[in-house]
């Protein structure tokens, strides 16, 4: 559980890492629609002496192409300051050799243009949207269940998010699936996985307990950071629900309306 010292911890903050969607924007047919207030807040974090990174378990479109959906929205924000699952999965499969069989959605696909994807010898599922078909998933669990071995990876285990028609299912409801019919667990690459924070803390060349995490998903934004030694904030925008405040295992340090208003008492408590 957390000790609730939001938001005196601001003072010995170093770095802030945002959430994307439902943080800064809320997504839906293809739009992106910025939270109010949400671009000032990164500008004003950006004018700070704060390192700022974005953590992300958005798997539907390539870094370039989502990064510049921001940018048009008004968000000062660059490629290199975004980690996500897909490029981090990627790496994990150069490594270990390994050629997946996607299902993922359509926009994502070029993020895995330099790997072999011929026999594959393991499965990688992302937020494939209306490519979660009864076919596609079957296509994936014959890939698994005829593995001596299988391996699937997971980018990202959200439940759901929220798009501006209303909450979504999202990835973790499928590999779910896919762990129970093969008997399996996932390797999830993305948040709340421990490694995938840490890769942000690196590029920083910081300790945990120097970042604080701001997220709309309990679960994996909040509790993921905190798991790391982060502390971990949760906005009420986004896929934010009444019941997070009264979580069994999760606590936040501090919950806010929204960024803007944790930017402000970030801030205000540095003296800026």
């Amino acid at each position: 559980m957390a000790d609730r010292d939001w938001p005196g911890c601001a003072r010995a903050l170093k770095a802030v890492v945002l959430d994307l969607c439902g943080v800064l924007y809320e997504s839906g047919e293809g739009d992106t629609v910025a939270i109010p207030g949400s671009v000032e807040a990164v500008n004003r974090l950006k004018s700070s002496d704060l390192q700022l990174r974005f953590c992300t378990n958005e798997t539907q479109a390539c870094r370039d192409k989502f990064v510049a959906k921001l940018q048009v929205a008004g968000f000062d924000i660059s490629v290199s300051e975004v980690f996500s699952p897909a490029p981090a999965a990627v790496s994990v499969l150069k490594e270990r050799g390994l050629r997946p069989h996607l299902l993922v959605h359509d926009g994502l696909l070029p993020e895995f243009d330099s790997l072999d994807k011929t026999d594959p010898n393991c499965v990688v599922i992302g937020d494939a949207a209306e490519k979660f078909s009864y076919q596609n998933l079957n296509d994936a669990f014959r890939v698994l269940i005829g593995l001596e071995k299988p391996v699937l990876f997971s980018l990202g285990q959200g439940r759901y998010y929220k798009e501006t028609n209303g909450l979504t299912l999202d990835v973790g409801v499928y590999m779910k699936a896919l762990e129970y019919a093969c008997d399996l667990e996932a390797e999830v690459i993305g948040k709340p996985s421990p490694m995938f924070f840490q890769s942000v803390l690196n590029d920083m060349g910081l300790q945990p307990h120097e970042v604080l995490m701001i997220g709309d998903d309990l679960v994996n934004d909040v509790g993921g950071a905190q798991h790391c030694g982060m502390k971990g904030v949760q906005v009420r925008t986004g896929k934010y629900r009444p019941s997070d405040e009264k979580h069994p295992t999760v606590m936040a340090d501090g919950t806010v309306d929204d960024l803007a208003q944790a930017v402000d008492m970030i801030l205000s408590q540095r003296g800026c």
